[in-house]
C-alpha cells in the first residue's frame, strides 16, 4: 500500500486506482480532472447558530473540532459515493446499447471521477495528515466487496435497466445532496457544488431519458421495470439518513448542510425532521418523473409508481418493518417472499440480457454532431 503524502502523491494513487478496476479507456484517462470553484452564491454564512457571520474560507476559521470532524465526515462520505459509482457501472463499457449510450455513460463515469477528484482535493488541501488518508481511503474501499460507506452503492449495477434506474433515482438523491451542500458554511465546499450540480443534471437526464427510451421501444414490460423500481428506490431512501438524527441537526446547527429548499423555504427549520423533509421532497420529485413517464404506457393499470416510503427501508423509523410497495402493513412471515416477488429474479436478468441482445429493446437516439 503507497502512502499519500501530498496532492501529486494522491493524483499519482488516482490514476493507479483507474488501472486496478480496468479502466483503460483513452475518453476516461485523458479526461481533464479539473477543480471548479463556482462563484460564490453567499458570502455569510446562511443558517443555523453562526448565520450572519462570514463563511469560513479556510479550516483555521473553523470554531471548533467537532465542527471540522462533521465536515470531513460530509466530504468523506459525498466522495465515496462518486468513485463507488464508477465502480459499479463501469462493466457496462463492455455492452453498450448504442454509439449515444457509450458516450453518455463515459460523460458519466468521468464527471462522477471529477466529483471524486475534487473531494479529495478539498481533504488533501484543508485537512493535513488526517484528510489525506481519508482521501486516500476513498480509492481504497471497494463496491465490488461492498466496503463503500452507504448501501446504494453496494449494489449491482448487472445491465442497462440498472444504469438509467440507478441513474434517475440514485443520482438523483446525489442532487439533492449537492444542493443542500451548496448552502455550506464552509466556503470551499459551498463553491464546490455549482459546477458538480450543472454536471449531475447531465447524469439524471441520462437516467429519466434512457427509461423513457425503454418504455417507447415496447419490449421491456413495464411490469419488470417497476422491479428495478423496487429495487433502487427504497435504498435512494436510505441514502438521507435516520429520521431524528442528531448528526443532520448538528450539521444544520453549525450550517455545514442546509434543507433542500433552504433558500427558498421561509420557515424555520424543524431540526429533528430534516432526512425526512428531504426525503420527502425527493420522493415528491420522483412522482412527478414517474407520472410523465406513464404518459407513454397506455394501459393504466401497467403504470408505473414510486414505492411508498415504508417498502423495504433498511434505514430510518420503518427500518426492517413489514410494509408492500403501497405502504400497507403485512405480516412477518410472509413479507421475505413478498420482497423477492416485486423486485429483480434471476429470470428477469435473463430477460434483460436476452432482449438487450437486439437493438431494438430501447428507441435508437442519434450522436450529436460536435
Amino acid at each position: 500500500m503507497r502512502k499519500v503524502h501530498n496532492w501529486d502523491d494522491w493524483t499519482d494513487y488516482f490514476y493507479h486506482w483507474q488501472d486496478s478496476i480496468g479502466l483503460d479507456r483513452s475518453e476516461l484517462r485523458d479526461f481533464a480532472f479539473d477543480i471548479k470553484f463556482g462563484a460564490p452564491e453567499a458570502e455569510a454564512i446562511e443558517f443555523g447558530h453562526y448565520r450572519g457571520q462570514r463563511k469560513w474560507p479556510t479550516l483555521m476559521h473553523v470554531p471548533d473540532q467537532r465542527i471540522r470532524d462533521a465536515l470531513m465526515n460530509l466530504i468523506v462520505y459525498q466522495g465515496d459515493t462518486e468513485f463507488a459509482s464508477v465502480e459499479q457501472q463501469r462493466g457496462l463499457l463492455l455492452k453498450p446499447p448504442s454509439t449515444y449510450d457509450m458516450q453518455a455513460i463515459l460523460r458519466v463515469m468521468c464527471e462522477e471521477m471529477r466529483h471524486g477528484w475534487q473531494m479529495s482535493y478539498l481533504l488533501c488541501e484543508y485537512f493535513g495528515d488526517e484528510g489525506r488518508r481519508e482521501a486516500q481511503k476513498l480509492l481504497e474501499r471497494t463496491a465490488d466487496e461492498g466496503q463503500r460507506l452507504l448501501g446504494s452503492f453496494n449494489e449491482i449495477v448487472a445491465n442497462w435497466l440498472d444504469f438509467f434506474t440507478y441513474t434517475q433515482f440514485i443520482d438523483r438523491d446525489g442532487k439533492f445532496q449537492l444542493k443542500m451542500l451548496s448552502t455550506s458554511s464552509f466556503e470551499p465546499l459551498a463553491r464546490s457544488m455549482g459546477p458538480m450540480l450543472k454536471e449531475e443534471s447531465f447524469h439524471l437526464g441520462t437516467g429519466n431519458n434512457g427509461l423513457l427510451r425503454v418504455i417507447k421501444a415496447g419490449r421491456v414490460p413495464p411490469e419488470l421495470m417497476q422491479r428495478f423500481f423496487n429495487k433502487w428506490v427504497p435504498t435512494a431512501f436510505d441514502l438521507f439518513g435516520t429520521d431524528n438524527s442528531s448528526s443532520a441537526q448538528w450539521a444544520y446547527v453549525w450550517g455545514l448542510k442546509g434543507r433542500f429548499d433552504e433558500r427558498e423555504n421561509p420557515h424555520n427549520a424543524d431540526q429533528r425532521e430534516l432526512n425526512h423533509l428531504s426525503r420527502s421532497l425527493y420522493r415528491d420529485e420522483c412522482v412527478r418523473l414517474v407520472d410523465r413517464l406513464n404518459r407513454y404506457i397506455p394501459e393504466r393499470d401497467r403504470w408505473l409508481k414510486i414505492p411508498d416510503l415504508k417498502f423495504n427501508r433498511k434505514i430510518g423509523r420503518w427500518a426492517h418493518q413489514h410494509f408492500d410497495i403501497d405502504g400497507n402493513e403485512m405480516s412477518a412471515d410472509k413479507y421475505d417472499d413478498y420482497v423477492v416477488s416485486v423486485t429483480p429474479s434471476d429470470a428477469d436478468y435473463r430477460f434483460i440480457d436476452d432482449v438487450t441482445k437486439d437493438a431494438g429493446w430501447i428507441e435508437e437516439r442519434q450522436v450529436s454532431p460536435n
